[in-house]
């Protein structure tokens, strides 16, 4: 069967099904549109249409292969933890002119994958990073990561800032759960095979963001910086709580699709 056969009979994501059969083919994705009249041999298309049914099923591409492209990074995936998004780049994106105007002490809570920590790591090897995450299966992919990558990142493992008692850092980072328990969303895409406790805050979606804002001022140096993402509608709501809780040059940025997406505020008190 050709390659070409193989993909217009999936019925999957096109641009899904080529990113799988270039993996298991162990190619570029490119290959796959210069060699549609390729013969695939027996065992890789079983292989390709055991993957279409695993994704059927709802599993994500990302933990079929094992691994997900962030950044400039290709980071190893389990179903331990949340898989990296384009949009949380952005907060890559502003962590990194944060860290290149001097904040080399990085604090990146709920690091799952590691993903944000290894990312500044990456940009900035003179920074130091510490990622915290309460589940230690999350820390186990981190530091995998971490070694694949060869980026010296320290990984703690504990509640927020319990694992960093006492600590100041110039730059706070967090994508924590953020989504409402009745959210209907959670049940669409990706969501359903991911861990509930990387997407899920509480009853109104606010509580873990509200949790890191309130406890920040302990463990931020001055002038230091808090970023968050949050929520396409939870961006009013976080500068409020940002501003009520003493931070100051508090702003938004968006994602690719324009959504209010990153808000981070200064502490000068």
């Amino acid at each position: 069967m050709m390659v070409s056969d193989l993909i217009h009979d999936a019925t999957i994501d096109r641009q899904d099904a080529e990113v799988l059969l270039a993996s298991i083919l162990e190619v570029e994705r490119a290959w796959i549109y210069a060699h549609g009249d390729a013969q695939v041999q027996p065992t890789d298309i079983h292989r390709f249409r055991t993957g279409v049914e695993a994704l059927i099923s709802g599993e994500p591409l990302a933990y079929l292969l094992g691994y997900r492209d962030f950044w400039t990074l290709r980071l190893r995936v389990t179903p331990d933890v949340l898989i990296p998004r384009r949009e949380t780049e952005h907060l890559v994106e502003w962590a990194n002119q944060c860290i290149g105007d001097g904040a080399l002490r990085v604090l990146d809570l709920g690091t799952g994958s590691g993903a944000v920590a290894l990312a500044c790591k990456s940009e900035h090897p003179e920074a130091e990073v510490c990622g915290v995450d309460l589940s230690s299966q999350a820390l186990a992919c981190a530091r995998a990561n971490g070694r694949d990558l060869a980026l010296s990142v320290e990984w703690r493992e504990g509640d927020w800032f319990d694992a960093v008692p006492g600590e100041r850092w110039q730059l706070i980072l967090s994508n924590p759960p953020y989504i409402a328990s009745d959210d209907p969303h959670l049940y669409a895409g990706d969501l359903p095979a991911e861990p509930a406790t990387a997407l899920v805050a509480g009853k109104t979606g606010l509580e873990s963001l509200e949790q890191i804002i309130e406890r920040a001022p302990e463990f931020i140096s001055r002038s230091g910086w808090l970023l968050l993402e949050h929520g396409f509608d939870q961006a009013a709501a976080v500068r409020e709580i940002l501003a009520n809780r003493g931070f100051t040059t508090v702003s938004t940025r968006r994602d690719w699709s324009g959504q209010e997406r990153i808000t981070g505020g200064q502490w000068l008190s």
